[in-house]
C-alpha cells in the first residue's frame, strides 16, 4: 500500500512539473537600474495569477561593461548555467540581450521561442537569426514632445538637449536632426554632446527663466566618467532652474517635469500579455512585433507646481505622479463604499418614509372604513352576526341586538346556543362545520317565538377567509321574512276564498242526495205515526240512518273548514290521500258534469310521500281541477264528446311527478308564458291569484317546480316535488 502511495505522489509530482512552464528573463542591465527593475515588475505582476509559469531572471550587466571578452565570458558562463534547462519561451530585455541572443541562441537555447521588449532603433538584423521570434519596440517619441514643450511654453526663447554618445544616445541624435531643423524657426536650440559634467553644469547654470532642458541620457561624459541615472540628472538638476523635460519614465521623481515619456511598465505588460498567448499555444508568428512604442504622457505634479506649467490645457489623457493625497484618494474606495452605503440607506429611509405615510394612509382608510361598515352595518334592518371556526360570536350589529334585547358588548364570546333554541342552535353548528370545510354558501329557514309572537327567518350563512388564507369564521345574516310569510299567507287565504264559490257549490251537491234522503225518511215517520204504525224498530232504524247522512254532511263540513285553515308547519303527507280528500268535496260536482276522471297510479304499490305544507298543496291541486272543470264546461262539449281530465302520478330518482292534462283545447301561445304572473286571468270575474298562489306555494315553500305545455290539443300541468326529506 506504502509503495502505492508513493506511485501516486510521483506521478502527481510528474504531471505538475509537465504542467508547469519554464520562462528566462534576460535582462542587458543590473538590477538596481529602475528601467529594468519596472519591466520585471510589470511582467511579474501581468503573470502572477498563472500559477502554471515559473520566471528564472538573469542580468547581463552591460550597462557597466561591454566588452567583447565580457561577452565571450557570458557565452560561456550561460553554456553551463544552462545546459541541462528547458525553457518554454526567453524574454530579452533592452538591445544587449537581443544582439547577445541573436548570436548564440543556437547554443543556448535551439528552436526556443523568443519575446523582446526595450528595444531602441529596431530593425529587421536585429532578429536575422530568430525563426520564432516578436516584440515590443522601444521608440522615443521625439516629436511627440517637441510639440509638448512648444504648446506648454508658449514663449519659449532656447531649448537645450543634453545627451551621450551611446548606442541609444547616438541613435536618438539622429531622429533629432529633422525635428531640430523644423523647431529652430520658433526658438534656439543647442544639443550638447561633447562635454565633461563641470562644462555642463557651468553652462546650465547660466541659462535664463526662458530656456527649458531636455535630458536625453548621460551615462558617460565626455572624460569618459560613467554616471548612473540618477547620479547624472542629480548633478544637472542641482544647479538648475529651469524646466527639465525627458524621453523615458525611470527619471520621474529625479527632478524632470515628464513628457511623453517611453514606459518600462508599459513595455513589460506589453511583452507578458504576448508571453501568455504563447505559452497558451498561440504560434509566435502570429503575434506581430508592437512597432510602436506604447509611450504615456506621465509628469511630475512637484515640478508643475514649481514652474506652473498647467497641462489641462494642452492634454486629454495623461497621469500625475507625487500628486497629494487627498482623504478622497487616500480612502477613495472606503469614500465610495460608504457614500453608496449612505446613498442605499437614504433610499431605503425614502422608501420606508414612503412606506410609513402609505401605511399611515392606509390606517386612515382602513379607520375610516371600519367606522363606515360599522355604521353600515348598524343602519342595515337584517340582523348580522359573526363567529370565529370555534362557534363563538366575534360581534353583531345593531338589528341582531335589538332582536334578541342584549348588548352588543355582551354578544361577544356567546354561542348560537344562547340565543336560538336547542334544537335549531345544534342544527347550525352542523351547518357550520360544513361551511368551514367547503367555504360554501347555506341558506336555511327559521322560526322563532318571541312574546307569543311568530317570525320567520332565512339565514344566509358563508364562511370567510383571514388576511393569511386561513378560515377566519361565519358572517350570518338573518332576513326576516315574516311580514313576506304572513303575505303569502293571505294571498293563500285570498285565492282560498276565491275557490270557496266553487266549494260551497259542491258542498250543495255533496248535501242535496242526503238532504233528500232525511226528507223521505221524515215523511215516512210522520206518516207512519199518523197511521199509528210506528214501531220501535222503525224509529230506531230511522234514527241510524238520519244519523249516517247527518255525520256525511257533517264530514263535508269539517272538509271544508280544513282546506281554509292555512298549515303552520311543514310536514310528510301522501299524494293519494290529498287525492282523495279533495275528491271527497268535488267529486261529485265533477261527476254531475259528466267529466270523466281518470287517476293513473303509476308505482302502484308505493304511497308516494310530499314533505311540505299539505292544505296549501291541496288548494294547488285544487285550483288547477277546478280551472280544467270550468273550462270543460264553459267549452260546452257536444254529447258525442268526451270529457276528460286525467291525473298521472309517478315518481323518478329525485322528484314525485303529478300530471293534469284536460281536453278543453290548448292555451293560445301568446298567452301561456303568463299564466303564472300575479293579476293575469282571462275570466270576466277572476283574480289571477290561483295559478301565481299555485307557484308561489309549489316553488318557493316547498321548493318544488310547476309548469304548464300544449300537448295534442291538451293542456299538462307539471308538478315536481322533491321525493327526498329537504329542509
Amino acid at each position: 500500500m506504502f509503495r502505492l502511495y508513493c506511485l501516486l505522489l510521483f506521478l502527481t509530482l510528474h504531471l505538475f512539473a509537465a504542467t508547469q512552464k519554464e520562462v528566462l528573463l534576460l535582462h542587458s542591465y543590473h538590477k538596481g537600474y529602475k528601467w529594468s527593475d519596472d519591466i520585471s515588475n510589470a511582467i511579474e505582476e501581468k503573470l502572477e495569477h498563472r500559477k502554471d509559469i515559473n520566471i528564472s531572471t538573469v542580468y547581463m550587466d552591460t550597462k557597466k561593461i561591454d566588452t567583447p571578452l565580457y561577452y565571450s565570458t557570458l557565452l560561456s558562463l550561460f553554456k553551463q548555467q544552462f545546459e541541462n534547462r528547458r525553457f518554454d519561451l526567453i524574454l530579452a530585455s533592452d538591445n544587449n540581450a537581443l544582439d547577445f541572443l541573436n548570436q548564440h541562441q543556437e547554443e543556448l537555447f535551439p528552436n526556443t521561442p523568443i519575446l523582446f521588449c526595450g528595444i531602441n532603433n529596431f530593425n529587421r538584423e536585429m532578429i536575422s537569426n530568430l525563426n520564432k521570434v516578436s516584440g515590443v519596440v522601444e521608440q522615443v517619441d521625439l516629436k511627440g514632445n517637441f510639440k509638448l514643450i512648444s504648446q506648454l511654453h508658449p514663449h519659449l526663447k532656447k531649448l537645450i538637449i543634453i545627451n551621450d554618445h551611446s548606442k541609444t544616445g547616438l541613435g536618438i541624435k539622429k531622429d533629432l536632426q529633422p525635428l531640430i531643423k523644423e523647431y529652430s524657426k520658433k526658438f534656439t536650440i543647442e544639443y550638447l554632446d561633447d562635454m565633461d559634467m563641470n562644462q555642463l553644469k557651468n553652462k546650465v547654470s547660466k541659462e535664463s527663466q526662458d530656456t527649458v532642458l531636455l535630458f536625453v541620457l548621460l551615462f558617460k561624459d565626455k572624460t569618459g566618467e560613467f554616471f548612473t541615472y540618477k547620479q547624472s540628472l542629480k548633478h544637472i538638476k542641482s544647479i538648475s532652474d529651469v524646466p527639465i523635460y525627458g524621453l523615458w519614465d525611470f527619471y520621474l521623481n529625479m527632478g524632470v517635469i515628464g513628457g511623453l515619456v517611453t514606459s518600462a511598465k508599459a513595455q513589460g505588460e506589453a511583452v507578458a500579455q504576448m508571453a501568455i498567448e504563447v505559452l497558451d499555444n498561440n504560434n509566435i508568428n502570429d503575434i506581430p512585433i508592437l512597432q510602436k512604442s506604447p509611450n504615456r504622457y506621465i509628469f511630475d505634479y512637484h515640478e508643475l507646481k514649481r514652474f506652473g506649467i498647467d497641462i489641462s490645457q494642452s492634454l486629454d489623457e495623461y497621469k500625475v505622479i507625487n500628486e497629494p493625497i487627498t482623504i478622497y484618494k487616500q480612502h477613495r474606495n472606503f469614500v465610495v463604499l460608504t457614500l453608496l452605503i449612505i446613498l442605499i440607506l437614504f433610499i431605503i429611509v425614502l422608501i420606508m418614509r414612503a412606506n410609513i405615510q402609505r401605511r399611515k394612509k392606509l390606517e386612515k382608510d382602513l379607520s375610516n372604513r371600519i367606522k363606515f361598515d360599522k355604521v353600515l352595518l348598524d343602519t342595515l334592518p337584517n340582523p348580522i352576526y359573526y363567529k370565529n371556526t370555534d362557534g363563538k360570536l366575534l360581534g353583531c350589529n345593531l338589528s341582531f341586538s335589538k332582536l334578541f334585547n342584549t348588548p352588543k358588548e355582551e354578544v361577544v364570546g356567546k354561542t348560537a346556543f344562547d340565543f336560538f333554541p336547542e334544537e335549531i342552535a345544534a342544527k347550525n353548528v352542523q351547518v357550520d362545520k360544513e361551511l368551514l370545510k367547503t367555504f360554501g354558501i347555506k341558506t336555511s329557514e327559521l322560526t322563532l317565538h318571541f312574546n307569543d309572537r311568530m317570525r320567520y327567518f332565512i339565514l344566509n350563512k358563508a364562511a370567510y377567509e383571514s388576511i393569511d388564507g386561513s378560515v377566519g369564521g361565519i358572517v350570518c345574516i338573518m332576513d326576516d321574512i315574516t311580514e313576506r310569510v304572513q303575505q303569502k299567507q293571505f294571498l293563500i287565504q285570498q285565492s282560498k276564498l276565491a275557490e270557496m264559490g266553487d266549494m260551497v257549490a259542491a258542498i250543495a251537491h255533496q248535501w242535496n242526495e242526503p238532504l233528500v234522503e232525511l226528507s223521505a225518511q221524515v215523511q215516512d215517520i210522520a206518516l207512519s205515526h199518523q197511521l199509528n204504525e210506528l214501531k220501535s224498530e222503525q224509529m230506531n232504524a230511522f234514527v241510524h240512518d238520519s244519523m249516517v247522512q247527518i255525520q256525511y254532511m257533517s264530514k263535508t263540513l269539517s272538509d271544508f273548514r280544513n282546506f281554509l285553515k292555512p298549515s303552520t308547519k311543514k310536514q310528510l303527507f301522501s299524494i293519494e290521500k290529498c287525492l282523495n280528500e279533495i275528491f271527497e268535496i268535488i267529486g261529485k260536482q265533477i261527476f254531475y258534469s259528466n267529466i270523466h276522471l281518470h287517476i293513473e297510479y303509476v308505482n302502484k304499490n308505493e304511497d308516494l310521500l310530499i314533505y311540505g305544507y299539505e292544505n296549501e298543496f291541496k288548494q294547488v291541486l285544487l285550483n288547477i281541477i277546478n280551472n280544467a272543470k270550468n273550462k270543460i264546461m264553459e267549452l260546452g262539449l257536444g254529447a258525442n264528446e268526451k270529457k276528460n281530465i286525467t291525473i298521472k302520478i309517478y315518481s323518478t330518482n329525485h322528484y314525485n311527478i303529478i300530471e293534469i292534462a284536460d281536453n278543453a283545447g290548448e292555451i293560445p301561445a301568446n298567452i301561456i308564458g303568463n299564466i303564472f304572473d300575479p293579476y293575469f286571468t282571462t275570466k270576466k270575474q277572476g283574480t289571477g291569484f290561483g295559478l301565481y298562489m299555485a307557484k308561489v306555494i309549489i316553488e318557493d315553500k316547498m321548493q318544488g317546480k310547476i309548469r304548464v305545455k300544449n300537448d295534442n290539443h291538451q293542456v299538462v300541468f307539471t308538478i315536481k316535488m322533491p321525493n327526498q326529506y329537504r329542509e
